[in-house]
C-alpha cells in the first residue's frame, strides 16, 4: 500500500505543475498576468499620453472581453475628445502633422478617428506635404522623395503620370513617417536600403510591395495608431503581416492592433495569429484578459492555450514560468515515479512471496512497463503534441488593395478553441490502454494461480504451455482493436487519427512482450530447473 500511495501522490505532484511541452496551461498565465496591467489601465496611459487613437482601440478591444475598466477608460476619452477636438481624427497631436493641420479650417475636421490616407489624397495636401518635406536634412526622406521619378513599377501607376496619386500619396506618407522617427529603428534601416536599391537600379522592386501594405494600413488606421504600430514592427515583413490581418479580418483589427501595443511586440503577434488562425485569435484574447504578463508569455511562446482542467499550484506556476524545462521535467519525471510505483504496489499485492513462481525479479525490470504508463500519462496531458496544428485561417493569400471610400467587408469571427486532439481520439486510446492493462493482470493471476497449486515441476511446465493462447491474447485484442477503430473512423463515428488506430495494436506488442518476458520465461526458467533437480539459486 506504501508504493501505490507513493505512485499516487508522485502523479498527483506531475498533473499540478502546469506546464506543457506544446502549449501553454491557463494557470500559468494566470500567474504571469497577475499584478501586470490590464487592458484598460494601459488605455489610460495613452489617454494620458494625449493619444486618443490608440486609446480607442484599447477601448473597443478592452470591451471585447468585458475588461471591468472599460467604462471609465471610454470616459477618460471623451472627456480628452473634447479638449482636443480638432485631433480626434488623427489620433493625437504629433509635431510633423503642422503642414497639413494648417490646411484644415475650424469645424472642417471630422469629430472621429479618420483613416490617415484621406488626408493626403487631396493634391493640396500632397503639395503642402511635399514642401514641407523638401527642406528635410535627412537624406532618407531625400531618397524617399526622389522615388516619385521613377518609371517602372508593378502594380501602381508611376506617381507623375496621370493616376498616380496613390503611389505619390504613399511616398509621401513614408516619407513623412521616416522624418518623424514613427519606423523602428530596424524598420528605418531597411526602408531606406530598399529606397536606394530603387533608386540605383530605376525601378520600384520591392518597395512596391511595402507600399500596398502601407496602403492597407493607412485605410484602416489614424495617424498616431499608424505610427506606434510601426514603432513595434521590426521589418517589412511583419508590416505585410498586419496589412494581410487587417484585410482579412477587420473587424478582429482592435483586438489584433491592441495585442501588438499590449504586448510591444507586433512581429510576435503578427507571427502567432498566421500560425495558429481564429483559435490563435480566441486564445489571444483570453491572455489578453488575464493581464499583460500573460500575452506577453503567450506570444513570446508562440504555443496554443491548454485548456484542459489543471490544478496549477502557485509555486508549481511560479517555476514554470521561471524555469520551463526545469518544470517540464519535473513533471514527467513526476509521472515516471509515480507509475514505476504504482507497478511496484501491484507486484506487491499480487505476488506477496517473491518464490511462489521462481526468483524474485529485480524492481529495474518494472521500468518498461513504467516508462510506457508515463508516456501515456505525458500524452493524455498533451493533447496539441500528437496533432499538427490545423491550417491557418489567416494564412497569406494574394490580396491587392484599391483606394475607395469604404473598406472590405470581409470578416473572419473568433470561434470557440478546440483541444488540439478530438475527445473521441483520447478516449480510443485510453480505453485501448485500459483493455491491455486488464489483460496484463489477467495473465499475472493466472501465472499466480499456477504457481500456488502443489503439483510437481513438469506439470506446472505442462500447464504454462497450455495457457500459451492466454498468453499471447494482448495480440488478439491489439489487432482487433486496430481494426475496430479502423472502420469507425471510415464510418466517421471517431475523427481520423491513425494514432488512435494503430495504439491499439502497439499496446497489444507491448502487454504480450512484458507478460512473457517479465513473467512468462523467468518462472518456465525455473520450473525447469526445479524438474531436473537442479536448484534455482545455484542456476544463477
Amino acid at each position: 500500500m506504501v508504493w501505490l500511495a507513493v505512485g499516487i501522490l508522485a502523479l498527483a505532484a506531475a498533473w499540478a505543475l502546469p506546464v506543457n511541452l506544446g502549449s501553454v496551461t491557463l494557470p500559468l498565465l494566470r500567474k504571469a498576468g497577475g499584478g501586470t496591467p490590464d487592458l484598460a489601465s494601459v488605455g489610460q496611459q495613452w489617454v494620458e499620453s494625449e493619444k486618443m487613437g490608440p486609446a480607442s482601440m484599447m477601448l473597443t478591444a478592452a470591451e471585447s472581453i468585458g475588461d471591468p475598466g472599460a467604462p471609465a477608460l471610454r470616459k477618460s476619452i471623451a472627456a480628452l475628445a473634447a479638449k482636443q477636438s480638432e485631433l480626434v481624427a488623427w489620433g493625437g497631436w504629433d509635431p510633423y502633422l503642422d503642414p497639413l493641420l494648417k490646411l484644415q479650417s475650424r469645424g472642417s475636421t471630422p469629430a472621429v478617428s479618420t483613416p490617415v490616407i484621406d488626408f493626403l489624397v487631396p493634391e493640396r495636401a500632397r503639395h503642402a506635404l511635399r514642401s514641407y518635406l523638401a527642406n528635410s536634412r535627412s537624406l532618407g526622406v531625400q531618397s524617399l522623395l526622389k522615388l516619385t521619378d521613377l518609371n517602372r513599377t508593378g502594380r501602381f501607376i508611376p506617381a507623375r503620370q496621370p493616376g498616380g496619386q496613390p503611389l505619390d500619396t504613399l511616398i509621401l506618407l513614408s516619407a513623412l513617417l521616416y522624418q518623424g522617427d514613427h519606423f523602428s529603428p530596424a524598420l528605418q534601416r531597411q526602408i531606406r536600403s530598399l529606397a536606394d536599391t530603387a533608386l540605383r537600379q530605376h525601378q520600384l522592386g520591392e518597395l512596391e510591395g511595402v507600399y500596398l501594405d502601407l496602403l492597407s494600413l493607412s485605410r484602416r488606421l489614424d495617424w498616431v495608431q499608424l505610427c506606434e504600430l510601426l514603432r513595434r514592427t521590426e521589418d517589412t515583413k511583419t508590416v505585410g503581416e498586419y496589412a494581410h490581418l487587417a484585410r482579412v479580418a477587420p473587424r478582429q483589427l482592435p483586438i489584433i492592433y491592441a495585442a501588438a501595443l499590449f504586448s510591444s511586440s507586433a512581429d510576435r503577434v503578427a507571427a502567432y495569429l498566421l500560425h495558429f488562425g481564429k483559435t490563435g485569435l480566441e486564445d489571444l484574447r483570453t491572455a489578453m484578459s488575464l493581464g499583460r504578463g500573460a500575452t506577453t508569455l503567450l506570444v513570446e511562446r508562440q504555443l496554443p492555450i491548454n485548456r484542459s482542467p489543471v490544478a496549477g499550484l502557485g509555486y508549481a506556476a511560479s517555476l514554470g514560468i521561471l524555469y520551463p524545462r526545469l518544470s517540464l521535467g519535473l513533471r514527467w519525471l513526476g509521472f515516471l515515479i509515480g507509475a514505476f510505483a504504482i507497478l511496484r504496489g501491484l507486484d506487491r499485492l499480487l505476488f506477496r512471496g517473491p518464490q511462489e513462481f521462481g526468483p524474485a525479479l529485480p524492481h529495474a525490470k518494472s521500468g518498461l512497463l513504467a516508462l510506457l504508463l508515463a508516456g501515456l500519462f505525458a500524452l493524455a496531458t498533451e493533447p496539441y503534441l500528437l496533432k499538427a496544428a490545423p491550417i491557418s485561417e489567416f494564412k497569406a493569400r494574394l490580396l491587392i488593395p484599391v483606394l475607395t471610400a469604404n473598406p472590405p467587408s470581409t470578416s473572419i469571427h473568433p470561434n470557440t478553441s478546440p483541444l488540439a486532439m478530438d475527445s473521441t481520439t483520447l478516449l480510443s486510446i485510453a480505453i485501448f490502454a485500459l483493455l491491455q492493462v486488464v489483460m496484463y493482470l489477467i495473465c499475472l493471476t493466472k501465472i499466480r494461480e499456477i504457481a500456488r497449486q502443489d503439483m510437481p515441476a513438469t506439470l506446472k511446465l505442462r500447464l504454462m504451455e497450455n495457457e500459451e493462447n492466454l498468453f499471447d491474447s494482448g495480440l488478439y485484442i491489439g489487432i482487433a482493436g486496430t481494426a475496430t477503430a479502423l472502420v469507425l473512423q471510415v464510418l466517421r463515428i471517431i475523427e481520423p487519427n491513425l494514432l488512435a488506430a494503430y495504439s491499439s495494436n502497439l499496446f497489444g506488442i507491448t502487454c504480450v512482450a512484458l507478460v512473457k518476458i517479465r513473467h512468462v520465461r523467468p518462472y518456465k526458467r525455473s520450473l525447469i530447473l526445479e524438474s531436473q533437480g537442479i536448484p534455482v539459486q545455484a542456476a544463477k
